[in-house]
């Protein structure tokens, strides 16, 4: 085993890898010892024991009271060896540092949105400083989704209507990636997203920019940054390329058709319900699967979404 990978698992990433390593290969070396020695032990007993001719009669077998007890006790400490082991280890995962580095996590179809103390907000990828404990507080705003750093051998599921957390160290500057492993969808595979680790002064460095201030940015380019930090960017595409919902392409002053047989142009009042609102009014041929949490979107930020939508011609 070492930090490049193995032929079972990959590199590791995080203070908590080599643990988890440790356990995954004694319980495989146990493993294909036990094996070795059964079908050796069966290929010697068939051989050894064979029946030479017709008039063989074999001869009585007597139980060994030190094999019995050997096959009983011998398992016995191996499991409790393995109990007592991953016992340790599920503690290690489960109970972070309390001077942890704390970050909002927030799952929704099909996108991870990672929200820093400062306030600084990121989408599909989550910057983490080398050598310090850090803390993912997650919630779904949708369905099941899974949070999995195969690097850090972490891996949490991520829940509507509550919290759920897991943490990592990360050990050396490097780019690792994220993936969902609760099926949420038909673009569940593409929920991907990556763990950006830093030294210390270049992440503090990071934060005094990575909140990105409005007030420097037109209507437009405010909008394209909400685009992606809002995960539109996984439904809605701005090329004219088909998604799970329409594309941003073309899309304002638009006339457009709904499920109930009515239609509307896409102006500012329509395109402000859509998002606040998103099951007002459903386009035909689209499935009504967008979240209601851009409710609590502010005024400046609709402003903004729309102005960039109005941009897509």
């Amino acid at each position: 085993m070492n930090d490049n990978g193995t032929l079972w698992l990959p590199e590791q990433g995080s203070t908590l890898a080599p643990e988890i390593d440790g356990l995954f290969y004694f319980v495989y070396w146990v493993g294909v010892v036990l094996f070795a020695l059964v079908i050796g032990c069966m290929i010697y007993f068939a051989y050894r024991y064979r029946r030479r001719s017709h008039a063989d009669r074999p001869e009585p077998v007597h139980e060994s009271k030190w094999m019995e007890a050997a096959w009983i006790v011998v398992p016995t400490i191996l499991v409790l060896v393995i109990f007592t082991w991953g016992f340790r280890a599920f503690i290690d995962l489960q109970v972070a540092p309390t001077n942890s580095y704390e970050i909002d996590v927030q799952a929704q179809k099909w996108a991870w949105q990672f929200k820093y103390p400062n306030g600084a907000v990121t989408t599909d990828t989550l910057r983490v400083p080398v050598g310090r404990p850090v803390r993912l507080r997650m919630s779904s705003v949708d369905v099941l989704h899974s949070f999995f750093v195969p690097a850090f051998r972490v891996k949490q599921d991520v829940l509507p209507n509550r919290y759920t957390s897991v943490w990592f160290e990360a050990t050396k500057q490097d780019t690792f990636q994220v993936f969902c492993t609760e099926y949420c969808g038909t673009l569940h595979s593409s929920m991907l997203a990556n763990v950006v680790a830093l030294g210390q002064d270049e992440f503090n460095a990071w934060l005094e920019t990575g909140g990105v201030d409005p007030s420097e940015l037109d209507p437009v380019e405010y909008g394209a940054l909400l685009y992606r930090q809002q995960a539109c960017v996984g439904c809605h595409s701005v090329d004219g390329s088909d998604g799970v919902g329409p594309t941003f392409q073309g899309l304002y002053g638009a006339q457009r058709p709904f499920e109930d047989g009515t239609s509307a142009v896409a102006d500012d009042n329509y395109l402000r319900e859509s998002i606040v609102e998103p099951s007002a009014k459903i386009v035909q041929g689209y499935p009504p699967v967008m979240p209601p949490n851009y409710a609590s979107l502010t005024e400046d930020q609709l402003a903004a979404l729309i102005a960039f939508i109005e941009a897509q011609q």
